[in-house]
């Protein structure tokens, strides 16, 4: 333990992108900043999305006009901080009488196109599938319209940079195990996860930003009962070869009045989800089960002319939502709205007493708001802290207009860059691709090649900025690179990953 503890203004608890969120938000404002991941950054629930900035077309029917408003108004925000790894998408609706009738998805589509201004999305519209179509030809009309895919985990992962940038201390593989009011602060026990040593922080203000294990964090390290139940609903999704060359994705009805996307993802698979179950099992143990997998094929099949059976799923993933118990019988009527839980010492008005924040709920779509909302929370406990900022300003990476005009640049400085990996590089690194490739004057000198086209300089670039400790953070979370690596290319990876003898510390 250290003996003299550094004090913070604010330590945030969780790695995914609320904490990530709040972090970078505060930071910006002036506060001095801490961030906790007790595994990598987008490790759980923010890496395990459908990949979607999205209203929620299907909230509407929950009667979430706030939530719904919020989120198609952060579309378009969203979509000018990071250019790089978020675009818009056009969903098609197929529509079938004997589930919602044509009037009432025209009626909502109406809403989603009108409860917040548009500037860059187009509108919806009904459409007639031809013969080109990839459905069952006994489905003839639907409708269209907008909505933006994102790399979820480099949200993250961009929001911790940024948070860095503006002064944060970010450390991953670091687990809050004790944290207690002691002398107006708080004494917070933080444990490294590889050499299990303890180090004592100071702050004033902690952000409990756990997820699913923001209740573990009162009932372990703060050993105080939760202010609220939560609910672990489980979301899976199945990755499989792709169902059609079409560039729009597919939003399904189902009979249970479920939706599931059919989403293109990796230029050669579609993406299948979600699913919506109650997850009893450890936290430790979030994977599909053979139903979720069913179901979701079953669903596919009854609309798609190209067939799928297990045999062609080609990786799975879940995550856990952790959503307020709001006592519904049904899971997917939660609501995925967010909800705060300030210490009760603070809401007496005493800010000289440590101020505890709880996040409860939240979807990735409304992140900054959500952060925003937080840190507004914590202000008046810091008179010095700046007006909010995020939404003007690009996350790491994303000073540019649009993508075709970056690949040109690159292409132009880089005459020697492959094409495809040209593109690649942008959408996972805008303009910060710049600091991969500096100093370089052709292919070889990137060094040693992993596997499918990602080379030495760009790994280095990955554990010395980005916090990248082993193959899975690069291939699933910073890339889908794991995809295309084949067993002998997953141990050359580890293999330059160790030569680094990198610390999970970023610069």
């Amino acid at each position: 333990m250290s003996l003299k503890p550094e004090s913070f203004d604010l330590i945030v608890i969780g790695g995914g992108i609320n904490g990530a969120g709040i972090a970078a938000d505060a930071a910006g404002r002036g506060l001095k900043v801490l961030l906790c991941e007790q595994d990598d950054l987008a490790s759980a629930t923010s890496s395990a999305s459908s990949k979607l900035i999205h209203g929620g077309l299907r909230y509407l029917e929950q009667y979430e006009f706030r939530l719904v408003r919020e989120s198609l108004a952060e579309r378009e925000v969203l979509l000018r901080k990071a250019p790089h790894i978020i675009k818009p998408l056009r969903f098609r609706l197929p529509h079938q009488s004997h589930l919602r009738p044509a009037w009432m998805l025209r009626a909502g589509l109406f809403l989603y196109d009108h409860l917040s201004q548009r500037t860059t999305l187009k509108g919806s519209h009904s459409i007639k599938f031809d013969e080109s179509s990839p459905l069952v030809k006994t489905i003839k009309k639907g409708f269209e319209y907008s909505d933006a895919w994102v790399e979820d985990a480099r949200l993250v992962v961009l929001n911790a940079m940024d948070a860095r940038n503006r002064g944060a201390t970010v450390k991953t593989r670091t687990c809050c195990i004790k944290a207690e009011k002691q002398d107006n602060q708080w004494q917070v026990t933080l444990q490294d996860q590889f050499s299990n040593s303890k180090t004592l922080y100071t702050c004033q203000a902690l952000v409990n930003a756990a997820g699913p294990w923001v209740n573990k964090i009162f009932d372990q390290a703060l050993e105080v009962p939760a202010p609220n139940k939560i609910r672990l609903i489980r979301g899976s999704h199945i990755i499989v070869p792709k169902l059609h060359d079409q560039p729009e994705a597919y939003i399904l009805q189902n009979t249970d009045n479920r939706i599931v996307f059919v989403i293109p993802f990796e230029e050669d698979y579609s993406l299948i989800g979600t699913t919506d179950i109650e997850h009893k099992d450890s936290l430790s143990k979030v994977c599909i089960s053979e139903e979720e997998k069913s179901y979701l094929i079953d669903v596919a099949n009854s609309y798609y002319t190209s067939k799928i059976n297990l045999s062609d799923i080609v990786r799975c993933y879940s995550g856990v939502r952790p959503l307020l118990d709001d006592e519904s019988d049904n899971p997917q009527a939660i609501t995925r709205d967010y909800t705060f839980e300030l210490d009760g010492d603070a809401l007496n008005g005493d800010k000289s007493t440590p101020v505890l924040l709880s996040i409860y709920g939240g979807k990735i779509t409304t992140y900054r708001k959500l952060a925003e909302a937080a840190v507004n929370k914590l202000v008046p406990f810091f008179p010095s802290a700046s007006p909010a900022w995020t939404a003007t300003s690009p996350l790491p990476g994303g000073d540019f207009d649009d993508r075709p005009t970056l690949e040109q640049k690159l292409t132009s400085d880089f005459p020697w860059l492959p094409e495809s990996l040209c593109q690649r590089l942008v959408k996972c690194y805008g303009t910060l691709s710049y600091q991969i490739l500096e100093g370089s004057t052709c292919l070889a000198e990137l060094g040693e090649l992993a596997g499918a086209d990602l080379y030495f300089k760009e790994v280095k670039y990955l554990v010395d900025q980005e916090w990248a400790c082993t193959a899975e953070d690069i291939l699933w979370r910073r890339s889908k690179l794991g995809l295309k690596f084949n067993e002998s290319e997953k141990l050359k990876l580890t293999a330059i990953i160790e030569s680094l003898d990198g610390s999970c510390e970023a610069a």
